[in-house]
């Protein structure tokens, strides 16, 4: 079959033959109906070799969706044709935080060598991927696969960290999200569908802007120093209840930093490697940090919900896995104006 690996330090993604994997007991093989192409993907490409530790060949894509397609022994719960999506971040299954659906933050799986696919496991940028357990599989139904894969990591991952500040997001409140991208412009969807929240989108683009106008924002501006003032004019000078930094580099932390309101939320969902002080003095009055990662399995069927009633979308560019290689160059580029989705 055809993949698409990572397979030298510091060069490019490969499209190559491989082997088609067959599924080992407990596990499910899925014919790929669609892989989403996301900003992680780059950032382990970039790893300079004594930090890289996913292993290599790397078959690509930890956002995955596809038809049931063989099925391992013992293997109950799901039927051959079903069309699934793939929970990405994969856990033992049996301790404390992976019995409440948190495999997300998994006790054991570092010890285990669990590793999400696209992240250490083959991913879904292929004809046929496995998925460790049927537990990992979240019904698609009706939904087209093409134009929702990327919710399982785009939706999830932002929809994560909204619910977790929902409490704080009330009638009156500010949200603001930095770096309207594949995640971002899915986060202000999310922030119009489960909060009364006024949003600001903040990015350096105007084209990203516009998108931010067109999926919901109540207001976008430039991202930069001005933007601070912004904020503080439109709160009556408060700052923001919450900022999700789509980003986290150092200049859009150092920019959420300034603008983050007393008892607000500094939400880091972006992987850059930005940081910021954090003591009594340096910021408002309990204030938070958080960095949260992926999110629970229930929350994929809840944004797999929000979809089915339309209240979030992705815009997405298709690319044939043969030409798979291209989307991760316009990626670098900064110009996907949503997500890319690999179609084998």
């Amino acid at each position: 079959m055809k993949a698409l690996q990572y397979r030298t330090i510091g060069s490019a993604p490969e499209v190559v033959e491989i082997a088609t994997p067959e599924p080992g007991p407990g596990q499910v093989r899925l014919k790929v109906t669609a892989a989403g192409v996301c900003h992680s993907d780059a950032f382990v490409m970039s790893l300079p070799e004594e930090a890289y530790i996913y292993g290599l060949p790397l078959t690509l894509g930890h956002e995955g969706a596809g038809i049931v397609d063989k099925l391992g022994d013992g293997v109950t719960g799901v039927e051959l044709g079903a069309s699934m999506a793939v929970y990405g971040p994969w856990g033992c299954g049996h301790c404390y935080t992976c019995a409440q659906g948190k495999e997300n933050y998994c006790q054991r799986a570092l010890e285990l060598g669990i590793t999400p696919p696209g992240l250490g496991a083959p991913g879904a940028m292929a004809e046929y991927m496995i998925v460790n357990n049927a537990r990992h599989l979240v019904p698609l139904g009706e939904l087209d696969p093409v134009e929702n894969v990327s919710l399982t990591d785009a939706g999830l991952t932002p929809y994560h960290a909204i619910k977790e500040s929902l409490g704080k997001l009330t009638p009156g409140s500010t949200a603001v999200a930095i770096g309207i991208g594949g995640l971002g412009h899915v986060g202000i969807q999310i922030l119009r569908a489960i909060t009364s929240a006024t949003v600001v989108a903040l990015d350096i683009s105007e084209d990203k802007l516009q998108l931010a106008r067109d999926v919901g924002a109540h207001h976008a501006f430039l991202s930069n120093d001005e933007a601070v003032e912004q904020v503080r004019t439109l709160t009556g000078g408060r700052g923001a209840t919450a900022v999700f930094d789509f980003v986290g580099a150092q200049p859009t932390m150092d920019l959420g930093a300034k603008m983050i309101a007393m008892e607000g939320d500094q939400v880091l969902v972006g992987v850059g490697n930005g940081t910021l002080p954090v003591g009594l003095l340096d910021r408002p009055y309990e204030s938070s940090v958080r960095a949260p990662y992926w999110g629970y399995r229930s929350e994929l069927f809840e944004v797999l919900d929000l979809a089915r009633v339309g209240a979030i979308s992705v815009e997405t560019e298709a690319f044939s896995l043969d030409d798979a290689p291209r989307a991760y160059e316009k990626l670098e580029a900064g110009t996907l104006r949503g997500r890319a989705v690999i179609v084998p």
